[in-house]
């Protein structure tokens, strides 16, 4: 599932539009061709094979009639079930599960420790870590968790796993989504989410086209869960690295200060972020999405562009400002770090949730 710059249809259901059209096209000519045996009929003292023909024409109008109604009420309650955020029956990523990092490209020691250190501190303890926090952000999928009826509930842990250094770019530096998924699968292929993150100077199929970065799965010696994340700074900042960056289209106002000094970095903290609670809440592409399962928006894409109270279309909301670096942030973390994280949809109230 793509985080774009932002169904399960049965054959019968894919038909009934068609059917619709193809029965009012009809049903003109039914009435007139009933009109005309009527005539006749009434001309020559209707026998009663003419009486049985007329009964028959006005039995397939009726079920033509009742057929098109059907066809437009199934058809307008897909439609409204696909605008609302809802759970497809599916299982959710549960259990003890290690988020392992694969860096593709010429990250620096500094740069694959804001990443981490993400990561460690989504299951931190909240008591060791100044609130907000990142782990009090992460319990908000909890509640995904809860809804499920099942006994006993589904439950998450998760954990910084390995980290895994390509930095000779050892299938080039214009990757496929194939390619992505083979980097992937160089972490452990079960209990795991592995997320593969790609250098500024590496491109990607689709990306800042079309998508910031994705998550999905894959089947080949385990079920594969995974996310890819590309650093944005050096070929679209302004699409995928907002608000630390201005946007291309929209109201122009002025970029926030990125917490960990860094554009790209910070700004894949956001996608990283997003897609980790898509992954979890959605792994296998029938958990808890909105709209069609090709391009679903889930617990974070769901809220794009939302990081505070009050945000609206080009303003992140209220954050909190760092007194030293004036830098925006509205969760701290582990080694005194800080970030920008973005609402989660609350399926609870139906509604996006930042961070107080």
């Amino acid at each position: 599932m793509a985080l774009s710059l932002h169904l399960l249809p049965s054959q019968f259901s894919n038909s009934l539009p068609y059917l619709y059209i193809y029965t009012c096209s009809y049903i003109p000519l039914l009435h007139n061709l009933l009109a005309f045996i009527y005539t006749k009929s009434s001309m020559a003292m209707a026998s009663l094979a003419s009486s049985s023909v007329l009964l028959n024409l006005l039995f397939i109008v009726s079920a033509l009639h009742l057929g098109a109604a059907a066809a437009r009420i199934l058809s307008e309650k897909e439609d409204q079930q696909q605008l609302q955020f809802q759970y497809h029956k599916g299982p959710l990523l549960s259990g003890n599960i290690s988020v392992n990092l694969i860096w593709y490209g010429s990250f620096k020691p500094s740069q694959r420790a804001i990443i981490s250190d993400f990561i460690t501190s989504l299951s931190s303890s909240p008591k060791s870590t100044a609130q907000p926090s990142v782990a009090t952000w992460w319990k908000g999928t909890e509640k995904y968790y809860q809804l499920i009826k099942s006994a006993p509930k589904p439950s998450l842990t998760l954990a910084l796993g390995a980290q895994i250094l390509d930095e000779n770019y050892s299938l080039g530096k214009s990757l496929t989504t194939d390619n992505i998924v083979s980097l992937a699968s160089k972490g452990a292929p079960n209990d795991a989410i592995n997320v593969v993150l790609t250098f500024s100077d590496v491109t990607v199929e689709g990306f800042c086209s079309s998508r910031c970065g994705t998550h999905g799965s894959s089947v080949g010696h385990g079920k594969l869960a995974y996310v890819w994340v590309g650093n944005s700074e050096t070929q679209c900042p302004g699409q995928c690295a907002w608000p630390f960056h201005q946007p291309i289209y929209g109201p122009q106002s002025p970029p926030l200060v990125a917490p960990n000094n860094d554009v790209g970095l910070d700004g894949m903290v956001i996608n990283v972020a997003t897609l980790l609670a898509g992954t979890v809440t959605n792994p296998w592409g029938n958990g808890y999405f909105q709209g069609p399962k090709e391009a679903p928006l889930e617990a974070a894409s769901a809220c794009t562009g939302l990081y505070g109270k009050g945000a609206y279309p080009g303003y992140a909301g209220e954050l909190l400002l760092d007194p030293t670096t004036a830098a925006s942030y509205n969760a701290n973390a582990v080694n005194h770090r800080k970030y920008l994280l973005p609402a989660l949809f609350d399926p609870t109230t139906s509604a996006c949730s930042t961070l107080p």
